[in-house]
């Protein structure tokens, strides 16, 4: 016959298996990671931008040219408001324009009384940052630059942490109010604006629950049965 404690160990440790076990059935039921893609539609191998034009926001820079008109332009920034200051005509509404449109109403306030006929270029000079959270080394912040995709934001933020689940990116875009999980490799694009979480691991979450619960499994075990 077994001892007691030996009797007493072997059911702390399927308490805590069975427990695992049950976590984890019930997490593979709710975790959109592992449906289906094709049941999903937020499942993209290509996050492909609702509009190919961009569209200025607050963080975003401008290079501005008047021709002829030298005193006019320079590089300006689109404020916490959206609007870029102007020498000359004062604030212009930048925010959810895209630079041609820019270009157009900039040319309408400057032909309104101050110079004549004038032809304007917009060029954007800096895009706004885009940021990282979650399971990479160093979230936060990021300068955007051109054709950025999910491993370059990745490589940004330190890489990823032994915790991370490395197939899948969660993105928000700039603007919106839920994120979609797109496909961790170069053909998910990442835009201006755009807030990037990587998740742990389905194992390390379980992990982390199923921890605290199977040491007050293996505390209970160890009390003291009072006596009869």
């Amino acid at each position: 016959m077994f001892p007691m404690t030996s009797l007493l160990r072997l059911a702390r440790r399927a308490c805590a298996l069975a427990f695992v076990l049950f976590a984890f059935c019930g997490a593979a039921a709710a975790d959109p990671a592992m449906e289906s893609a094709s049941l999903r539609p937020d499942v993209a191998e290509t996050a492909t931008p609702q509009d190919t034009t961009y569209r200025l926001a607050t963080g975003d820079k401008i290079h501005l040219i008047v021709f002829g008109e030298d005193d006019l332009g320079g590089d300006f920034d689109v404020d916490g408001n959206g609007f870029v200051r102007l020498p000359l005509i004062g604030p212009v509404q930048a925010a959810g324009l895209s630079a041609h449109e820019l270009e157009e109403r900039i040319a309408g306030a400057l032909e309104d009384g101050y110079v004549k006929n004038p032809r304007v270029n917009v060029e954007i000079s800096n895009y706004r940052p885009f940021y990282i959270i979650g399971a990479v080394n160093k979230p936060g912040q990021y300068p955007y630059v051109n054709n950025m995709n999910a491993l370059n934001a990745v490589a940004l933020a330190g890489g990823y942490t032994e915790k991370s689940e490395d197939g899948f990116v969660y993105v928000r875009r700039y603007g919106e109010t839920e994120e979609v999980r797109l496909a961790a490799d170069p053909t998910t694009v990442i835009e201006p604006g755009d807030i990037v979480r990587i998740r742990t691991s389905l194992f390390w979450r379980l992990i982390d629950i199923a921890g605290p619960v199977s040491a007050i499994v293996s505390t209970r075990w160890y009390l003291p049965v009072p006596s009869p």
